[in-house]
């Protein structure tokens, strides 16, 4: 953890819930690459499915 004499409580408070919400910005970012990484797997596979039953 982060401690500097120099700032206040409040900037520090600050600066920890700036780094909070990077982080978790950084996360949601991340799911969201995942998820279309299945929805477009999903997708491949059912139309190959479709094309398989057509035949």
């Amino acid at each position: 953890m982060l401690f500097c004499s120099s700032k206040s409580s409040k900037e520090t408070k600050s600066l920890l819930q700036n780094m909070k919400l990077e982080m978790l910005l950084n996360i949601k970012d991340s799911l969201e690459r995942k998820t279309a990484s299945v929805l477009a797997s999903i997708e491949v596979l059912e139309k190959q499915i479709e094309r398989d039953n057509q035949n």
